[in-house]
C-alpha cells in the first residue's frame, strides 16, 4: 500500500516516520526542503508537486496547520481535488473547520475517491512512538479499508461517525485541554504564593479529583522552565478559535471560553506566534512574579509507553 503524506511538521512529521517504521511505502511533500530531505535519507520517496505525490500513492494523507492552508492544498489548481482518482483514499488528520472540510470530503467523493477526517489527539509525544489517539469520521467502509494505515499511526481508534463529527469532537477536546491549562496558571499562582513544595502539589493534584491529563503532561515542562509542549501559541489560538467558531454557527453563547480565547490572545501577542502553547501560565508568573519551577522535571515530553499496533476503540 504506497501512501503520499504531505505536511511534515510537528504532529504530520512524527505520524509519517511512524509509517516509515511500519515499513510503508511513502512519498513526502512539504514547503520545507530540510525536512523532506530528511526523510529521503529515511527510505522516502519526495514529490515535487501534489499531482506527482497523488499519482504515486493510494492512500493521500494531509497533516497541515490551518484551514487557509488545507485549502490551498485540496484547492489549488493541480491540487488534490484536481489530481485524485477513483478509489483513492484522502485522510485529513490537520485540526480544521468542519464546514470547509465537508465541502472538500463533497469535492472528493464527487470524483469517486474516499474522504476520511483523522485528526489526534494526545500530544506530540506521543505522535512519536504511535501511541497517540486517532478520532475518524467518514463511512464505515472507508475506515475499515484505512485501519492498517491508521493503527500504525495511533494506539486508540476511534469511529466517531459521519465525516464532520470527528473533528467537531477534536476541537472540543483542544479546547477542553485548553480551559485545563488556562486554570493550571492560576491554581500554580497560589500554589507558589502559598509556599506549597510545588513536587509535592505535583503529586496532590495528580492524585486529586482535579488532575487531568493537561496536568501530567504540561506541568511538568512548565515546572522545568522549558514549556515545550511542541505546540505553538498561533496553534492553540486557531483550536479554541474553531471552537469559538463552532459555537457562534451553533447559536450557543458561550461563558467560559469568550474569557479564555482572550488570554490566548494576549499571550500571543506578549509572546509570540511560535512560543510554545504552555507558555500562557507565563502570563501570571509574570504578573505576580513568581515562576513556578521544582526540581526533576523533564525540558521536554517523552512517551514511555511500548508501541503496539492501534485498535479500535
Amino acid at each position: 500500500m504506497r501512501i503520499g503524506f504531505i505536511g511534515l511538521g510537528n504532529v504530520g512529521g512524527k505520524l509519517a516516520n511512524n509509517l516509515l517504521e511500519n515499513s510503508f511505502q511513502i512519498t513526502v511533500l512539504d514547503k520545507n526542503n530540510k525536512l523532506m530531505d530528511k526523510f529521503k535519507l529515511k527510505g522516502a520517496d519526495t514529490a515535487k508537486s501534489i499531482k506527482d505525490l497523488v499519482i504515486s500513492a493510494d492512500i493521500l494523507i494531509t497533516c497541515l496547520p490551518s484551514p487557509k492552508i488545507c485549502a490551498e492544498v485540496l484547492e489549488s489548481k493541480g491540487g488534490i481535488i484536481d489530481t485524485i482518482q477513483k478509489d483513492q483514499i484522502w485522510i485529513e488528520m490537520s485540526t480544521t473547520e468542519d464546514g470547509q472540510l465537508k465541502r472538500h470530503a463533497s469535492l472528493i467523493q464527487q470524483k469517486n475517491a474516499i474522504a476520511l477526517e483523522a485528526p489526534v489527539s494526545g500530544g506530540c509525544h506521543r505522535a512519536s512512538t504511535g501511541n497517540i489517539s486517532i478520532f475518524v469520521g467518514g463511512s464505515r467502509e472507508g475506515f475499515d479499508k484505512a485501519m492498517p494505515v491508521l493503527r500504525c499511526l495511533g494506539r486508540k481508534i476511534l469511529y466517531t461517525g459521519d465525516f464532520g463529527s470527528a473533528s467537531v469532537l477534536k476541537v472540543i477536546t483542544n479546547y477542553l485541554a485548553t480551559v485545563h491549562l488556562v486554570a493550571l496558571g492560576e491554581a500554580w499562582t497560589i500554589a507558589s504564593k502559598s509556599n506549597l513544595d510545588l513536587v509535592k502539589t505535583f503529586k496532590g493534584i495528580a492524585a486529586s479529583s482535579g488532575n487531568s491529563f493537561v496536568h501530567e503532561t504540561e506541568s511538568q515542562v512548565i515546572l522545568n522552565g522549558s514549556y515545550n509542549i511542541n505546540f505553538t501559541m498561533d496553534l492553540v489560538e486557531k483550536d479554541v478559535g474553531l471552537f469559538q467558531s463552532l459555537a457562534t454557527k451553533l447559536g450557543v453563547e458561550l461563558e467560559i471560553s469568550p474569557i479564555v480565547l482572550d488570554i490566548i490572545k494576549d499571550a500571543r501577542k506578549t509572546f509570540g506566534d511560535r512560543a510554545w502553547s504552555s507558555m500562557v501560565v507565563k502570563r501570571i508568573e509574570n504578573k505576580h512574579n513568581t515562576e513556578f519551577r521544582a526540581e526533576g522535571y523533564p525540558e521536554e515530553l517523552v512517551d514511555y509507553e511500548e508501541k503496539s499496533l492501534g485498535y479500535e476503540i
